[in-house]
């Protein structure tokens, strides 16, 4: 059970780097134990959040406390209490996993004579059993985060910072690590990570997404995808989805429209009747043989959705612009 208490508590955070808002007013709390996962595109503002609340970076404004400590008031005290795992978490390849770890050991400041049980037990939380002398060089991928996850858990930190932890890892090794966080999660762990995987989204207990430095959404994967979406949603498969997108972007009944593959996914008012009307339409534009089919919203629905919804707020995409596009 999680504490009363929140491990991280974020309230109208700000960065600014000149007249660029990376975040903007950001408020959110992270319980004990909570493994909170932020989604947004690339540029959204993501590891900016957490390079200040690791006290990497001094917020502009607002105020965030990370572990009962104020992150603008002690940043070094903050950074002795958490583990952080950036998107590219740097490894000496000529060292072996446990030379690594001894070396990031001293890094946090662990002592001589703790450091050998701590290796252990990173080794043991990690799942490196057996590859204690291997070079990092001769790891593969997944080892090779794993590894990155025990040097940043060697101190036991009550709240930990994962910055995008499984980029470029297989779908196995991206499975056996959440299966780690959450292992971390049930001893008590605080855990805060950024992904741009809908599946791992889905592993997370709550999701803030963030889009242009502003949350949007702040949910259970259960109540993002029930809330987000606003109407019914339907699967169309029809020869050209290019063609297709372009014409019903804008067509009556048809609240927002992406292209999933090979086909479209369709946000309309009514399933029956607009589905219809859109077999219609597209027979009259040289597709007779589309189909549709009514489905159930997805992570991936509900962040096209966010993202699209946003940016037309803000004016920065017209209504059939691919959501993933950025800078």
């Amino acid at each position: 059970m999680m504490d009363a208490q929140p491990a991280i508590e974020v309230d109208r955070l700000s960065k600014h780097f000149g007249a660029f808002r990376a975040l903007d007013e950001v408020s959110f709390n992270v319980g004990r134990g909570e493994i909170m996962g932020f989604l947004g595109p690339n540029g959204a503002g993501k590891s900016t959040l957490i390079r200040v609340l690791c006290g990497l970076l001094r917020p502009s404004g607002g105020r965030a406390v990370v572990d009962g400590i104020d992150i603008a008031r002690d940043p070094e005290a903050v950074r002795q209490r958490i583990g952080y795992m950036s998107q590219k978490f740097s490894l000496y390849g000529d060292l072996s996993v446990t030379e690594n770890l001894r070396f990031f050991g001293g890094i946090y400041g662990v002592a001589r004579n703790a450091i050998e049980e701590r290796v252990a037990y990173a080794v043991r939380m990690a799942g490196l059993e057996g590859r204690e002398d291997a070079l990092v060089t001769t790891l593969a991928g997944g080892w090779k985060q794993r590894l990155a996850l025990g040097c940043a858990i060697l101190h036991r930190p009550r709240v930990l910072f994962l910055d995008e932890p499984t980029s470029g890892v297989d779908p196995g090794s991206r499975r056996r690590f959440w299966n780690l966080i959450h292992d971390l999660s049930a001893d008590g762990v605080s855990v805060l990570v950024s992904t741009h995987y809908m599946d791992e989204a889905e592993y997370c207990m709550r999701i803030a997404m963030i889009e242009s430095g502003k949350l949007v959404a702040l949910g259970t994967p259960h109540e993002l995808k029930q809330q987000s979406i606003g109407g019914a949603l339907l699967e169309l498969a029809c020869p050209d989805p290019g063609a297709a997108l372009e014409l019903l972007a804008d067509a009556p009944g048809v609240h927002d429209a992406a292209v999933f593959g090979n086909a479209l996914h369709l946000l309309v008012d009514d399933a029956e009747r607009d589905g219809a009307a859109i077999v219609a339409l597209l027979a009259q534009h040289g597709q007779p043989d589309a189909r549709w089919r009514a489905i159930e919203p997805g992570m991936e629905d509900m962040f096209v959705h966010l993202v699209r919804q946003s940016r037309q707020r803000n004016g920065k995409a017209p209504a059939g612009a691919p959501a993933g596009a950025t800078s």
